[in-house]
């Protein structure tokens, strides 16, 4: 082992103990929750000031360590939690993405985009595929990422470059997608809460970074195949393991007849939304406002993809048989929600955390004075997102959920950028650019033990370092190459999203 690799293990193990000695993201609320109520005492005492950008008001640190604040926890903790933006829309899109992976819908799409994609298009078929996956959850890391191993090894291919090539697309671009996924709808949750510390009626829409996510399916596809012709599979090379050659199994009959119905009715549904937005008096439109940016299919996304997940996913479980009741989809939607479990918990302590944050006037102050700071600096967009975007790369070594990140840092950055004219949209996007480059190479990522083990199905050898050695590449070139399209984004002004635009004009 040269002194290089030995350097590069004992640094990766330093950063696996240190992310492995922090608490649970619901602990870690906690403990943040009480950081907050002693804070605000000290920023009380100490006469801590700010003016309020908008309203020219003083601002000052409510203390929360007072007969007050505890009156306030105590009677506000229910309304916190049943009033966070994004459990709501959470919860109603998993259930409808419940339907369509319990009912094999999910599964089928994506084994029919593997089987049908020529050998010398596999690589971007599957780095496709890993894209697309988003829209089921998990399903990517748990189904496809085994099943392109199995699809490189049936087509003379080294497996473990497949189970790489594929952990590229499911969690290297992680925020790219040509459709929502239930990301979209949490993250924009969080980054309304956050963006409602300065402003209290802003919204910011599940569809926020939609044109900017779906052109970056196009950039993760691309820039993966490269690194994937030019690095993994000459690296890899020839598999010479005794793991036997597997066949992927054809679509069955009643497969095939639940994506002819599920297809039929996707477009059904399609049909519907166009009949509803194409008219200029349409049904979806409001007629006091009825421009498309205020329809009701914008404003009820979150419907529309419960909709799209359960009326096809319906369909196809019945036409194939992998529904065969009223009770297997009742239990399909009630085991989505006990997978939601870990998130409901968590979700409790972040909603208090956020809510205390936010009433104790600490986030507008601290906001207000991170505004001065980087105003006096003279930084523009660029630098400024380029700065948050290594800044999230370095807490993505120790934390790996994205959810509990953004819940910690969206109350802070989220308003400090919009002082200084920075969209939260804005602030999104690059938090999602530099959340899902560095999964792919973080041992503290949940899925990443299970990729070692799929990779050891082929080479029991393979460990840590393994894995890692071979995403390194796609974690610098997915960071470089998304860093340099979004500030071309910003550069050209372009919208990230249906009325999201990329500065933030104080009303």
């Amino acid at each position: 082992m040269s002194n290089e690799t030995s350097l590069l293990y004992r640094f990766l193990g330093r950063v696996e103990r240190a992310g492995n000695a922090l608490p649970h993201p619901a602990l870690m609320f906690l403990i943040l929750m009480f950081v907050v109520i002693i804070l605000s005492a000290v920023f009380s005492v100490m006469g801590i000031t700010a003016l309020h950008p908008v309203s020219k008001d003083t601002l000052t640190a409510v203390n929360l360590f007072s007969a007050h604040g505890l009156r306030t926890i105590i009677t506000d903790m229910v309304k916190n939690y049943t009033g966070f933006a994004p459990l709501g829309t959470v919860l109603v899109a998993m259930l409808g993405f419940s339907i369509a992976e319990k009912s094999g819908l999910l599964s089928t799409l994506l084994r029919l985009l593997v089987l049908k994609s020529p050998k010398g298009l596999l690589v971007p078929a599957v780095l496709l595929a890993g894209v697309m996956s988003h829209t089921g959850g998990d399903i990517g890391y748990v189904l496809l990422i085994p099943l392109a191993g199995l699809t490189f090894h049936s087509a003379g291919l080294n497996p473990i470059a497949g189970i790489a090539i594929c952990f590229a697309g499911v969690s290297g671009g992680f925020a790219a997608n040509i459709l929502l996924s239930t990301a979209d709808p949490l993250l924009s949750g969080i980054s309304q809460e956050a963006a409602r510390i300065l402003n209290t009626s802003y919204v910011v829409s599940p569809l926020s970074n939609y044109y900017f996510m779906a052109t970056s399916s196009l950039l993760i596809i691309g820039v993966g195949s490269l690194i994937a012709n030019k690095i993994t599979i000459p690296f890899l090379g020839d598999y010479k393991g005794e793991s036997p050659r597997g066949a992927l199994e054809k679509l069955s009959s009643g497969e095939k007849s639940g994506l002819l119905w599920s297809g039929l009715v996707a477009l059904g549904l399609v049909l519907f939304l166009l009949a509803g937005l194409v008219p200029a008096d349409g049904y979806l439109r409001d007629p006091a406002s009825p421009d498309f940016l205020h329809s009701a299919a914008l404003k009820g996304v979150v419907a529309i993809i419960f909709l799209f997940g359960a009326l096809p996913g319906l369909a196809f479980g019945f036409a194939s048989k992998t529904f065969k009741n009223q009770n297997d989809v009742v239990k399909a939607m009630q085991e989505a929600m006990v997978t939601m479990a870990p998130y409901l918990v968590m979700v409790f302590f972040a909603a208090q955390f956020i809510q205390l944050f936010s009433i104790s006037n600490m986030g507008l102050i601290m906001a207000v004075k991170g505004s001065e700071v980087l105003r006096a600096l003279n930084l523009g967009p660029i630098p400024l997102m380029l700065g948050f975007i290594l800044l999230t790369v370095l807490l993505d070594l120790v934390i790996g959920s994205a959810s509990a990140k953004w819940a910690l840092m969206a109350p802070i950055f989220v308003p400090m950028f919009m002082l200084l004219g920075v969209s939260p949209e804005l602030s999104q996007a690059s938090y999602r650019i530099a959340d899902s480059v560095v999964n792919i190479i973080s041992p503290l990522m949940p899925y990443f033990p299970l990729i070692l083990a799929f990779t050891n199905k082929y080479d029991p050898k393979a460990n840590i370092g393994t894995v890692i050695a071979l995403m390194l590449p796609y974690s610098i070139g997915f960071l470089i190459s998304w860093s340099l399209m979004l500030f071309a984004w910003i550069t050209f002004n372009l919208p990230l999203g249906p009325g999201a635009l990329l500065q933030y004009i104080s009303p």
